[in-house]
């Protein structure tokens, strides 16, 4: 495998938050990585017995919870770290947030259950993918987004404020304000 990185003082760590191009076998990325899921399983657990535990959990977990925002349990991420979910959002059964990226999540949103946001990219040429390069790019959800059960938000999209992903729809480019978008690959299908 070839030095990918040479004469790159940083972390792999480092260039993944910065947006570049890392490999993931590395112990502060694993680090995070378990924080993660502990707290996700820890989530999980006291959902059912005590609410008010879970929330402070989730709090825990995540960089940013809003006033009122539900999150139905199982949730899925990498770090956790990098998602931020808005005031009064409610988010349904099995969402799969892989944030790598920053992931934000608008205030008043529906999603539905199993969805996923995907920031993680791998390189399209043989030679880096072979070598475990990595990256990503964020996803942004504007405010009173509506997302159907199993749609899937690609790296690097925004949805605007106020539009409807219908349900299994593969979004995989921007989606504007006000609109309803189905399908795969996800395409506006009418104005709000």
């Amino acid at each position: 495998m070839a030095d990918r990185f040479a004469g790159d003082p940083r972390t792999n760590y480092e260039r993944m938050i910065a947006g570049d191009h890392y490999i993931a076998d590395d112990p502060e990325i694993g680090d995070r990585l378990e924080r993660a899921a502990r707290l996700a399983a820890r989530y999980r657990a006291a959902a059912v017995d005590d609410p008010e535990a879970a929330r402070s959990v989730l709090v825990e977990l995540l960089g940013g919870l809003g006033e009122g925002a539900q999150v139905r349990a199982p949730l899925f991420v990498d770090y956790g770290t990098n998602i931020a979910i808005g005031a009064r959002t409610f988010v349904n059964y099995n969402l799969t947030a892989l944030d790598v990226a920053p992931i934000a999540i608008g205030a008043d949103c529906q999603i539905g259950p199993s969805v996923q946001l995907l920031t993680p990219t791998h390189p399209l040429e043989p030679g880096p993918r072979r070598d475990k390069l990595e990256a990503a790019r964020p996803i942004t959800i504007g405010d009173n987004v509506w997302i159907g059960g199993g749609a899937i938000v690609l790296p690097g999209v925004t949805v605007g404020d106020d539009s409807v992903i219908g349900a299994g729809a593969v979004v995989t480019k921007d989606v504007p304000s006000g609109v309803v978008a189905l399908g795969n690959p996800a395409r506006v299908v009418r104005s709000l």
